[in-house]
Order: structure tokens, then C-alpha cells, then sequence
């Protein structure tokens, strides 16, 4: 058996199949991990969603900002983008409430105690511990599976609070972890502060503004974790980071490794030539 992780998707179906077939990968005994962002700005998002879903069984998927953007949609708390594509396509779909409920029921975070190794789509501040950022995720997983989740929906866009405290509580709680989980790429090395407006490579961040798994004193340095998202940021494998995101949807591979036993990233270019849109 094998466990294969694979980066941000967007809406790049062709290539994720194409991916599946390059490793040979078989439902029978091999294991999948998803970053997130399973949909929007690539070509063929409702296809991409399905994949997934048919990989269910099998599969292991952590929620990412666009995918967290679709549902806003789908439950009527956010207006389309301009850069909304094929995610129309999915709420006219005629499997749209079984897609939909399948990807509402996923969590932010997967941690897999056998192999010492944790699955989320974007970043944790530094101030968090894995155990604490596990106990975020379900706070929010709790009122994703509630019946009002569109609350949490009309809430969670905004980039405040941008500094962790054990005090914070309510919505502003609930959307630092979703920003923490589903965007983060850098912070301030001196107090964790989420630099959210960085969207870049990290040689052109901000002033004292370094990637989130490189600040000194983060407090989860020992865990082994697998994450995408950075697309600018491209492939990395360091001190027990492994960052899968190669911008597919931008013209970029689309990244497969495993993450059960020591190898080398596996990649199948992008096929439609990418989209020209900043992440």
C-alpha cells in the first residue's frame, strides 16, 4: 500500500487523472491525500469535485479557500468573482446537494497518527501547538456540520483578527482559524501575525514577514506536515515540510509524493496552458 499526497487541484481534473495514472494508483490498496482547493479558476471544476468524491473510500480531503468559497455560494452567503470559474457549473449540477454535502463534511486538518504525518491546505501560526490547531479545526468542523453553517459562511471573510489569543472567541475565533487553516502563507517572525495580504514568493514578503512553517519559535516544529496553497512558493521539502502546491491551474505541474515512505515528487505537466489570474 501506498499514500500519496497531491497539491491544489483547482479545477485541473484532466491532470489529476493523468496523475493517478502515472502512479499507478489503485483504489485496491493505495491510500490518497488531497491538499484542498479542489475547485475553481482551472477548466474543469465539476469534474475535479467529482473525481474526489468518487475517491472517497480512499481518500483523505482537507477543505482549502475556494472550496470554503463554494459552499458560501452554494448557501447563498457570497457573491460570484470574476475569477469564479465553473464553480455556476457546479450548483446547476444535477449531483450538486450530494457533492456539496460530501465536501461540507470535510475537515481542515487530517492528522494520521501511524505515520506521525498531518494533512491541512494552507499554514498554522506559529503560537499553535498540533493539538491545539486539532482543537480549532473541530471547532469549526462542529458548526460546519450544524444547521446553520451559513452563518458561519456570511462570517468568515475578513482578515481580522490577525494575531492568535487564547481569548479570542464567537466568529472572530472561528475566522482566524478558517484564515489560519485555509491562507496563510507568511507572518510576522516577531509576534505570529498573519500577513494575509502576501501572496507572493516569500523573497518578496514584507519586512520581518517569513513563511509561517520558517518562524523560529513555532510551536508546532515537530510535526511532519503536508500542506499546498502557495502556489508561488512551488514545490518544498524541508525540517518535516512537504509543500505540494505547483500552480497547475496556473501553467505550472500538478505534484504528487508519498508520504509513507522516502521518494521523490512525481508531477504530469498542465495540459490547458494555465489561467493568467494572481491566486
Amino acid at each position: 500500500m501506498a499514500v500519496y499526497a497531491i497539491g491544489d487541484v483547482q479545477g485541473c481534473a484532466d491532470e489529476l487523472e493523468q496523475l493517478l495514472a502515472r502512479l499507478n494508483f489503485d483504489t485496491r490498496r493505495d491510500r490518497l491525500w488531497l491538499v484542498g482547493d479542489l475547485v475553481n479558476r482551472g477548466p474543469k471544476s465539476l469534474e475535479s469535485l467529482r473525481l474526489a468524491h468518487s475517491l472517497r473510500d480512499v481518500a483523505h480531503v482537507v477543505l482549502g479557500n475556494h472550496d470554503l468559497h463554494l459552499l458560501a455560494l452554494a448557501h447563498g452567503e457570497a457573491g460570484f468573482k470574476a475569477t469564479d470559474t465553473g464553480l455556476d457549473a457546479i450548483l446547476a449540477a444535477p449531483d450538486a446537494k450530494v457533492l456539496l454535502d460530501w465536501l461540507q463534511a470535510q475537515p481542515l486538518i487530517h492528522h494520521d497518527p501511524t505515520l506521525g504525518t498531518t494533512l491541512l491546505h494552507a499554514g498554522l501560526p506559529p503560537q499553535w501547538t498540533l493539538d491545539l490547531a486539532r482543537s480549532c479545526a473541530q471547532e469549526v468542523a462542529l458548526r460546519l456540520r450544524s444547521e446553520n453553517a451559513g452563518k458561519l459562511f456570511r462570517h468568515m471573510y475578513g482578515n481580522e483578527p490577525s494575531v492568535w489569543q487564547y481569548s479570542l472567541d464567537g466568529w472572530d475565533r472561528l475566522r482566524f482559524t478558517i484564515n489560519a487553516f485555509t491562507r496563510l502563507r507568511v507572518c510576522d517572525e516577531r509576534d505570529g501575525r498573519l500577513r494575509l495580504e502576501h501572496k507572493g514568493p516569500p523573497e518578496t514578503a514584507p519586512t520581518h514577514a517569513v513563511p509561517w512553517f520558517r518562524v523560529p519559535w513555532r510551536k508546532s516544529a515537530d510535526a511532519r506536515l503536508v500542506f499546498g496553497h502557495w502556489s508561488a512558493l512551488g514545490y518544498v521539502q524541508e525540517r518535516g515540510i512537504l509543500g505540494l502546491d505547483t500552480g497547475c491551474v496556473w501553467g505550472g505541474p500538478l505534484t504528487a509524493q508519498r508520504v509513507d515512505a522516502p521518494g521523490l515528487p512525481v508531477q504530469v505537466p498542465n495540459q490547458s496552458g494555465g489561467v493568467a489570474l494572481e491566486d
